[in-house]
């Protein structure tokens, strides 16, 4: 077959190796996506806590990756995306907001998406404290995901989004931005 080409091949066997090429191709294309993150931009990087307590720079959250924390004091307790953020508190002493057509619980569950910001009704038991397995975002620092941030302070967790809409959120109180 030496010197012969494609030409002694049969039409299957020419048809298996160009599907075969684009399927190399397209692996390669998945890796060199997957290497990149599936993001074109550097829109900077947030901060991830370490072992030590101390911040250390970490790649900033693509469309596909939830990032998850809470504060130090574990009373609140956050998962942010791409598409919003929920922030969850266990324990708090300002009056519980209404909610349209509630019967559940109010107070307790927040949210910030494309919509805006809302409290959301928690039917069944309210969220308890952040276990040991949720990474802590310590006092002065902060995570972003798509367009959302937050930052964590000793007076709560405030995160906002496009324009500068969102939210904080403490054990005594909470105020809509901006």
């Amino acid at each position: 077959m030496a010197g012969r080409g494609f030409a002694g091949l049969t039409p299957g066997m020419k048809a298996f190796l160009a599907v075969d090429a684009v399927l190399v191709v397209l692996l390669v294309l998945l890796f060199v996506v997957v290497q990149r993150g599936g993001d074109d931009g550097d829109a900077g990087a947030a901060a991830t806590p370490t072992p030590s307590g101390t911040a250390a720079p970490a790649p900033e959250a693509t469309p596909a990756e939830a990032v998850a924390f809470a504060l130090p004091s574990g009373n609140i307790a956050c998962d942010m995306s791409a598409g919003g953020v929920e922030c969850r508190i266990a324990s708090f002493t300002y009056a519980a907001p209404e909610v349209a057509g509630c019967e559940g619980a109010t107070g307790n569950v927040v949210r910030l998406d494309a919509q805006g910001f809302a409290f959301v009704c928690v039917e069944g038991d309210p969220p308890a404290t952040a276990g040991a397995d949720v990474p802590v975002l310590e006092y002065g620092s902060q995570e972003t995901a798509g367009e959302y941030t937050c930052r964590s302070g000793t007076d709560g967790v405030t995160c906002s989004g496009a324009g500068g809409v969102g939210f904080r959120l403490a054990r005594a109180d909470w105020t809509e931005l901006p």
